[in-house]
């Protein structure tokens, strides 16, 4: 991934950075997440700060990766640290041109709506395919890249 890329980091990213199940995926996840923040270009979509809440508090205590309180502690510093952006009327309505277009479910559109309408070139996720280009917001799957390297130095 080009440094300069300006990125959207989606929600599954968000949850591997706080769930120790998998190790591999929680480093990836944390690294990028660092790089973005250095770097200053990085975005999050008040979207993925609101499925991540639900996603890590989601189920009984034992199933949950964090309490409400953690939950709401990492929401805050994800506000703190990352610019957040916010859906409005082109965002809703590009989420539905590229839902019918691209064949997304909707809240995948959306997500890519919010890049595709701010100019983010970049979206971090592993819900999409790897390296395609939808409108001008190129998915690149961290995971896929840390396998295909690992699978170069064999």
């Amino acid at each position: 991934m080009n440094a300069a890329t300006v990125l959207l980091i989606d929600t599954n990213i968000l949850v591997y950075r706080v769930d120790s199940r998998f190790p591999d995926k929680q480093q990836i996840s944390t690294e990028h997440m660092r790089a973005g923040i250095e770097a200053r270009n990085a975005y999050i979509a008040h979207q993925s700060v609101i499925e991540f809440v639900a996603a890590t508090t989601r189920g009984g205590p034992e199933r949950r990766l964090l309490d409400v309180a953690e939950a709401a502690r990492e929401a805050e510093e994800l506000m703190t640290q990352f610019p957040i952006i916010y859906a409005d009327a082109a965002v809703v309505r590009t989420a539905l041109r590229g839902a019918a277009a691209y064949g997304m479910s909707w809240f995948d559109a959306h997500l890519w709506a919010y890049a595709e309408v701010n100019g983010i070139t970049g979206l971090l996720s592993e819900d999409f395919e790897h390296g395609r280009l939808y409108g001008t917001v190129r998915v690149t799957n961290p995971f896929a890249v840390a396998d295909q390297t690992a699978g170069d130095s064999s």
